[in-house]
């Protein structure tokens, strides 16, 4: 699963990278640049709509789907399984024609059972961006009559690297897939599944962190700094 991430990069520059334009306003507080996202909390996108372009917004972290009942629910659906994101209730629609990427800079994974469990960050070699894949939806609240926007990320099997600590992990796409999967005219469900593959193992490295990341509260870079030794990648052959 997905269920923290850092999101460092300027908001700019995110636009930049993408080829898009950004929404977000530079001194929001949510514009960054942070190092603990969490569900429910604003979620930096890249969307795609035919009619606007492609835009960096802003998204809750938790994709509501227009049948439910209260915001709340968005909660339970932070990430989306690739084998039934085209499948699901909740999320074949956006599968469909509302697909998104989520820029993030490195992700959060946990390992351990039966007691305090060990927190890693997992990051790009280069420190360079990754490009998460994801599904968005807007929700109508009926009390307030506002349209609410929101995401999930989609998840995919670990990869070896991955798999020493969790057996999931985000879909990465490469650069040569970004445009296909932000088309929101592409409906073409075969090859969209395609993409869904775990990374190779080189895409990411892993570091042990300190358990201050636990505490949703906490921010700041020092999160991400090492602490003790990562554990055995069962990359040999």
């Amino acid at each position: 699963m997905c269920g923290r991430m850092t999101q460092t990069t300027d908001p700019a520059e995110v636009a930049r990278i993408f080829d898009a334009e950004s929404t977000i306003e530079a001194d929001a507080d949510s514009a960054g640049p942070r190092y603990n996202v969490a569900p429910t909390q604003p979620l930096t996108v890249v969307t795609q709509r035919a009619d606007e372009g492609r835009r960096v917004e802003q998204h809750r972290w938790g994709l509501v789907p227009s049948f439910a009942k209260s915001l709340k629910e968005g909660a339970k659906r932070i990430n989306a399984r690739a084998e039934t994101v085209a499948t699901s209730p909740s999320f074949r629609s956006s599968f469909r024609k509302r697909r998104c990427i989520v820029p993030s800079d490195g992700f959060y994974e946990w390992q351990g059972t039966g007691g305090p469990k060990r927190p890693y960050f997992l990051h790009p070699p280069e420190r360079a961006v990754l490009a998460m894949a994801g599904v968005w939806a807007v929700w109508k609240d009926p009390e307030t009559g506002l349209w609410v926007p929101s995401a999930a990320v989609i998840t995919t099997q670990a990869n070896r690297m991955m798999s020493s600590i969790h057996d999931r992990m985000p879909v990465l796409l490469p650069r040569e897939a970004w445009d296909d999967w932000l088309d929101p005219e592409l409906d073409d469900p075969e090859y969209l599944q395609s993409l869904l593959e775990p990374p190779p193992d080189d895409v990411l490295e892993m570091v042990a962190i300190s358990t201050r990341v636990n505490n949703v509260r906490n921010e700041g870079p020092q999160l991400i700094e090492p602490v003790g030794e990562a554990p055995a990648l069962g990359l040999e052959e």
